[in-house]
């Protein structure tokens, strides 16, 4: 079983919060971070209890580490040493592999996120406004009591109207699929991934091989953690737009349009492989229907899908493409940042988008994957074109959608969105902050 009372909640559950802030952090001495972390983690919500929380509970802070935090509170290199790769490295290191180049490249990332003297993130979950200036305030008195540890930059992740489904400022409905994960009690729903293995998200445990890998010691420090490869992507809602409209004529066709970009209606998430033509709410919103097709058996050529539309990267749901889907799953996690733009106002050029991080056992197999080779390869399904919402997307872009009897390709398109931010980062378990506070 998964052991929930020690994993921090922020990749097992989704507290009732509408509002969060991602405070990024810098340990100007060890001891002072050290002191911080013990103070903190006090008020970090553990799986178990995030879970089965009422209204008044507030743990609902979480806090994770970069390489550099890590060695900054004290952890030795024959430890350090353990860690994976990517991990030690940092994103911004990994650009080119990414395909992060251009306007894309982390100089041009915002935030103070490549800095060296990054060390940590704290996410501060509210619901509300009020509440999270409660919240800001009550870290603010950690801060000023551990001289030492200062705030490098923060983002406000924040709902976007309307509030009755929960969408990004593209308008496409969110958070339509998590991996279910063995041990948690949960069953998958009628046609969606067998239940995953933990050891995919959690490290110290089997993973789809039936083996535990090999983890960072000690052991304390890393059972129960996991990592997070935060992503920070700025959409240009202007350019979609325009984009549909010159795609368009009427709004229906339109809206066909957006859905064969993403591979789902917009507003209520149902498949297009389920309802090609047009959209359907009760579908959408029936967690056991949203989620049950299969791509090779029921559009294998991609004239309801295209096979180059997001969700058909980030999760092939096809057997001739991947036999192993569920060593690519990430957990994933994050909202909207900035302010919403109305459906008839033009784009007055605001900084707005998506800020998530992506949980998961191995950031080179699960992560890295998915963006190098399923979001940003050319070569995908043989496609010459990259994902119109994750890939980094320099310049003009093509769209295939397939059509019969001849297909169409869309070409001289402006970029949709721009990356702006990005860092790997490690999720310890409850015990390991502990652990970190104590070091010496």
């Amino acid at each position: 079983m998964i052991e929930l009372e020690d994993i921090q909640h922020y990749l097992l559950t989704r507290p009732n919060a509408t509002i969060a802030q991602y405070n990024f952090i810098t340990f100007r001495t060890a001891e002072g971070g050290r002191n911080w972390l013990k103070d903190v983690s006090e008020i970090v919500g553990n799986a178990k209890t995030v879970m089965t929380s009422n209204e008044s509970d507030m743990r609902w802070v979480s806090l994770a580490f970069t390489f550099n935090g890590l060695r900054k509170l004290g952890v030795d290199e024959d430890s350090l040493a353990t860690f994976s790769e990517p991990f030690k490295q940092g994103m911004a290191a990994r650009s080119v592999m990414m395909g992060d180049t251009g306007i894309n490249h982390p100089e041009n990332w915002e935030d103070n996120i490549t800095s060296e003297d990054l060390h940590a993130v704290a996410i501060l979950f509210a619901r509300d406004r009020d509440e999270r200036e409660r919240c800001i305030k009550k870290h603010d008195e950690y801060l000023k009591d551990n001289p030492g540890v200062e705030v490098l930059s923060s983002l406000l992740i924040e709902a976007v109207p309307p509030f009755d489904y929960v969408h990004e400022h593209f308008g496409y409905r969110d958070r339509l699929t998590t991996p279910v994960i063995e041990g948690m009690g949960i069953e998958p729903t009628a046609g969606s991934h067998a239940a995953s293995k933990a050891g995919e998200f959690f490290l110290g445990y089997p993973d789809e091989t039936g083996l535990i890998p090999l983890q960072p010691q000690p052991e304390i420090l890393s059972k129960n953690g996991s990592y997070l490869a935060y992503r920070k992507m700025r959409e240009h809602v202007g350019a979609f737009r325009d984009f549909l409209k010159a795609n368009g004529k009427t709004i229906e066709e339109q809206e066909l349009v957006a859905a064969k970009l993403m591979g789902r209606w917009r507003k209520t998430g149902a498949p297009l492989v389920l309802c090609p033509d047009k959209d359907d709410h009760e579908l959408g919103f029936d967690d056991k229907r949203n989620n049950n097709f299969d791509y090779e058996k029921m559009d294998p050529h991609g004239y309801a899908c295209p096979m180059g539309s997001h969700i058909r990267r980030m999760n092939v749901r096809d057997g001739r493409v991947s036999r192993i889907m569920n060593r690519r799953l990430i957990i994933r996690r994050g909202g909207t940042y900035g302010p919403h733009l109305p459906d008839d106002a033009p784009d007055e050029g605001a900084n707005r988008g998506i800020a998530v991080f992506g949980g998961c056992a191995d950031i080179a197999r699960q992560f890295e994957f998915l963006i190098s080779v399923w979001a940003n390869d050319p070569e995908f399904q043989e496609l010459n074109e990259r994902d119109p919402f994750a890939g980094s997307v320099e310049g003009k872009f093509q769209v295939t959608l397939p059509k019969r009897p001849i297909k169409k390709v869309v070409k001289g398109l402006n970029a949709f969105t721009t990356v702006t931010g990005g860092a790997y980062f490690f999720l310890p378990g409850i015990r390991a902050l502990k652990y970190l506070a104590s070091l010496k």
